[in-house]
């Protein structure tokens, strides 16, 4: 839990570059990642059931609050890869079943969610150095490849190549280009 918050950490610095206590005091993208990944540490953790479930019912209260305060729901059972960066403060729903690659950057307002009907319906898997801008909705049972861009205010419900950028409702391929000049 620690060596993936501390990648995060590491990330926001390299963005900002402020020092780790400022970023600590600031930045409600980590607040709401401390308490994913440690919700999650424990989610995952081979204690007894009972007690497992007892510390749980904590972490979803903690969780709560970490999104009435900062207007970020990061579930402890999504699986979401180290060196996670929440661009901008509010309105970030992620699903419970969710899975995020590493190096992954959303931006204010995204929306990784559930949506489709029977054999279609689930919910997304985000590659890894995958770019989500401001406002962007991505659900169903689809893939997002390594190093995609997702323009703003995009609605992405079919798969999305590796290394190509996507844009529009619904969200279309406008090209190659990848997410190394966003992440």
């Amino acid at each position: 839990m620690l060596s993936k918050f501390k990648q995060d950490i590491r990330k926001y610095k390299e963005y900002s570059k402020s020092n780790s206590i400022v970023l600590l005091l600031t930045q409600q993208g980590l607040w709401a990642l401390f308490i994913y990944r440690a919700s999650n540490a424990l989610f995952v953790s081979n204690l007894p059931y009972f007690i497992k479930r007892v510390l749980l019912f904590f972490c979803v209260i903690s969780q709560k609050i970490i999104e009435i305060i900062t207007g970020i729901s990061l579930p402890y059972s999504a699986t979401i890869g180290e060196r996670f960066y929440i661009g901008h403060f509010g309105g970030i729903i992620v699903n419970a079943n969710a899975i995020i690659g590493n190096n992954c950057n959303v931006s204010q307002g995204v929306t990784i969610g559930v949506s489709g009907i029977n054999e279609k319906r689930g919910v997304p898997v985000i590659g890894n150095d995958v770019y989500i801008g401001a406002n962007a909705v991505v659900v169903g049972k689809i893939n997002v490849g390594d190093f995609a861009v997702i323009g703003a205010n995009s609605l992405v419900t079919k798969d999305v190549m590796p290394n190509t950028t996507v844009l529009g409702v619904p969200a279309v391929k406008i090209n190659n280009h990848n997410s190394n000049g966003y992440i």
